[in-house]
């Protein structure tokens, strides 16, 4: 099938005939095993044996009317921070090598399967998902699907799973976005990501970066896609989802930090789309949110990131801390600095940031930025680490101003054809992740032109 096929595309052809699991998998491990690709460096564990066996029970199940879902038999991806029955989940880590097999799917991937998706395999990641680049010096960096033959960055933390969409080795990635790891690399590669409000997906199963921050969310090719995915992981019924008209949209651009220092790429594309919004229709208006200025604050100390990654990693740290990144395990350690006291302060200036940017969005049905202040970096360009530092900081800025509100957001491409990818996001508060979808389906085909 074609690599831009997407999930109610292929489910008609399943329904018909016109291909089966069987040919889908085959497919997609034909781009992973191509020797001139990147599924070398997109999986950490391919799962090649069990998805031909999937497949072809799910082309059984389907012979006699009895698939579980429309979309039974489609390959999708696992990025490899999520447990996956009889393997051992590193986290993009060599750390966890010497893990025990998990004893049971995380909620999330048993979702996927109930519904007749195909795990087709481990996708690569950040190392613990500490940055939203994509590095990673143990399993080797995928290249982004932007200008392959230079080597750009894939974008993080959710970096195999982007790439595994970009390069038709599945059709759906599960990732997961703690301050933007599905939305960044959802930018960088001209696919769409979906962060969802945090209480709709269940975290068990996935090894946590910042338990108060941590989502798990789908990237696919189309914004439909996503919600299908979305719908699945949040055990909700799968309905067709209701493009929202342009016109009469109420936008609103945050002036506050989210359009500071962007690069020129960045800003032309951004503004481009929002002129065309405009003349459909779309109701736009800049304001300023000065909640946001609070976030950079609340960072200061390295934050939730840094307090609960290092709560989480503070044993195996000492035992295996020379085989981690050097750039992960700085960024974890910085959490044993912070105090309880400076922790309490941290939860409850959250619930103040929560409460106050909600009642400052409530009379807009979106909020609309950059997903990145910059492109994508080239690898090379990254050895220095004060590089990389500014890179990871202009890849995380506007995504975790979301994450920190507690709200959800959609990343879909803005950019034409032949220019360096783009993202623009829609975000909204908490609760908001049907009309985010919506919005994102209205105005998805109007935002390239």
């Amino acid at each position: 099938m074609p690599y831009n096929s997407t999930l109610a595309t292929l489910a008609a052809d399943l329904d018909t005939g016109r291909t089966s699991a069987r040919k889908l998998v085959d497919e997609c491990l034909a781009r992973i095993g191509d020797s001139s690709g990147e599924g070398a460096r997109v999986f950490i564990h391919v799962d090649a044996e069990a998805a031909i066996e999937a497949a072809e029970a799910m082309d059984r199940l389907r012979e006699v009317k009895a698939a579980p879902s429309p979309y039974a038999g489609i390959p999708v991806s696992i990025k490899d921070l999520f447990d996956i029955s009889g393997q051992v989940t590193r986290a993009g880590s060599r750390a966890l090598d010497d893990s025990a097999p998990a004893a049971a799917d995380a909620t999330v991937v048993a979702r996927l399967r109930r519904a007749g998706f195909i795990v087709i395999g481990r996708t690569n990641m950040t190392e613990f998902a500490y940055s939203g680049i994509g590095i990673n010096p143990h399993f080797g960096t995928p290249k982004g699907a932007w200008q392959r033959s230079v080597g750009h960055v894939p974008g993080g933390s959710s970096s195999g799973a982007a790439v595994s969409i970009a390069d038709g080795m599945a059709y759906g990635a599960l990732g997961t976005d703690t301050g933007g790891s599905c939305r960044i690399p959802a930018a960088y590669n001209g696919i769409v990501g979906f962060k969802p409000t945090q209480r709709r997906v269940p975290l068990d199963g996935g090894v946590p970066l910042s338990f108060s921050l941590d989502s798990f969310g789908p990237l696919a090719r189309t914004v439909s896609c996503c919600a299908v995915l979305d719908a699945v992981l949040a055990d909700e019924a799968v309905t067709p989802l209701q493009p929202r008209p342009i016109k009469g949209m109420r936008l609103a651009v945050p002036t506050t930090v989210a359009l500071d220092d962007l690069e020129d790429a960045v800003a032309r594309a951004f503004e481009r789309a929002l002129e065309t919004l405009s003349r459909q229709g779309a109701l736009i208006e800049r304001i300023a949110v000065p909640e946001f200025l609070d976030v950079g604050v609340m960072q200061a100390k390295g934050g939730f990131a840094a307090a609960e990654s290092y709560a989480w990693h503070r044993y195996l740290i000492v035992s295996k801390g020379d085989v981690y990144d050097p750039r992960v395990s700085s960024r974890i350690l910085r959490g044993e600095a912070i105090s309880a006291a400076d922790y309490i302060d941290l939860l409850g200036a959250r619930r103040s940031l929560i409460a106050r940017s909600t009642a400052r969005l409530a009379p807009y049905d979106a909020l609309v930025m950059p997903t990145t202040a910059n492109t994508p970096p080239c690898i090379a360009d990254l050895a220095d680490d004060k590089a990389f530092a500014k890179a990871n900081l202009a890849s995380l800025r506007n995504c975790t101003l979301i994450n920190m509100i507690d709200g959800c957001a959609i990343s879909l491409p803005c950019h034409r054809e032949g220019e360096v990818p783009v993202g623009l996001m829609l975000a909204a508060s908490g609760g908001s992740d049907r009309r985010i979808f919506e919005l994102a389906a209205g105005i998805e085909g109007v935002i390239r032109v």
